[in-house]
């Protein structure tokens, strides 16, 4: 490295790099903070701004302070306050599983970008999925922009690390064949009623349990959804580790209104006479997503297509309307998705077909010239 004073060098890469002094650990040792830049003023200055930050603001000395405990007894329950029980019930299992057991004891003076690649790494050797890590790192990620402006970091560490891609998920749906047998499956069976729904909307299953008959209009023939039945944990009770709860949408577009097909109306009709508020229901009240998923195994256990999840359902739905032509924006609406975009990722193999039954219109503009 090229050194330019100052504790700034100028890496392989091009890069200049600048050494400051974080902090100390409890045992007195000096522990380095890094910056990196294009341009060695860049450096310079960013190392001047830490200093004067340094020397100008009164903090709590970083070895007496984790980030374990930063997270569970001051950033956790602030967040905790601004999100619904089902992300609280996901966040504090993230917590307690992955994130405070590996970074839990560790100081904020010795809490750095290399601290926390390792710790992503970690996650990978454990064999965790792309898309599990980036949501784990996710809410690190969120606690330690927190603590840039309570003042605990200099800098936001977590944009330096490396994350695994996202791996694409395989979608399977029933062919048209399958899809036909269990439909004569439901029909014949008292159990049959979340999937037809299914099949003929596409809601998920936690949607499908939380249905009211209320939430159904025949006359305008629409069907609201703004509820959605899970299981979370139980902090209130030592002896029921679990609660059902009915809770709305996690985002704002999983609350829409799904058109109601025909062929679901007239299946539909002769169930609303039945003395339940819920359109899904048990003995004891409410269907449960598990529930209904183990009848949904019990009935095909015989079938070609046994090892199917019930969430295929909600795939064989979106294929059968892209078969059937119907425009993407208006299937995402359907499918309660973010963004177009996440319909589009999610079911570009099913695209696939039809776009070439559209390419092969082209010939046509050749055959008639010729």
């Amino acid at each position: 490295m090229v050194k330019r004073g100052e504790n700034i060098y100028k890496r392989k890469d091009g890069r200049w790099e600048g050494r400051y002094i974080k902090g100390r650990t409890a045992e007195n040792k000096i522990v380095y903070g890094y910056v990196y830049g294009k341009k060695y003023d860049e450096v310079k200055d960013s190392l001047l701004m830490l200093k004067v930050n340094a020397f100008t603001k009164k903090k709590t000395p970083f070895h007496k302070r984790t980030y374990g405990d930063w997270f569970s007894n001051e950033f956790y329950p602030l967040l905790k306050k601004r999100i619904k029980n089902s992300t609280d019930s996901s966040y504090t299992r993230i917590a307690q599983v992955h994130i405070l057991p590996v970074l839990g004891h560790i100081s904020f003076v010795e809490l750095d970008e290399f601290v926390l690649q390792n710790f992503v790494n970690g996650l990978s050797d454990k064999g965790l999925s792309g898309s599990s890590i980036q949501l784990i790192f996710s809410l690190v990620k969120q606690s330690l922009k927190e603590a840039v402006k309570r003042d605990y970091l200099h800098q936001e560490i977590a944009n330096k690390v490396v994350l695994p891609k996202q791996e694409k998920r395989n979608i399977s749906a029933l062919s048209l064949a399958q899809q036909q047998e269990l439909e004569k499956l439901a029909r014949n069976s008292r159990h049959g009623l979340p999937i037809m729904i299914s099949l003929y909307t596409g809601l998920r299953i936690g949607e499908i349990s939380g249905l009211k008959w209320e939430d159904i209009d025949f006359s305008e023939q629409m069907i609201k959804v703004d509820k959605t039945v899970i299981r979370i944990k139980n902090d209130t009770s030592e002896k029921l580790k679990t609660k059902l709860i009915i809770d709305s949408p996690k985002t704002t577009y999983s609350r829409r209104l799904v058109p109601l097909a025909d062929t679901l109306k007239e299946y539909l009709l002769p169930y609303r006479k039945l003395d339940h508020e819920m359109v899904v229901s048990t003995v004891n009240g409410i269907a449960e997503p598990r529930i209904i998923g183990l009848r949904f195994k019990n009935l095909i256990a015989e079938t070609d297509f046994s090892d199917i999840h019930f969430h295929v359902l909600r795939h064989t739905f979106a294929t059968r309307c892209l078969e059937q032509g119907m425009d993407i924006a208006s299937l995402s609406k359907i499918l309660g998705h973010q963004s177009i975009k996440l319909t589009l990722d999610t079911y570009s193999d099913s695209l696939m077909e039809q776009r070439i039954k559209e390419m092969q219109k082209i010939n046509f503009i050749f055959k008639e010239r010729n």
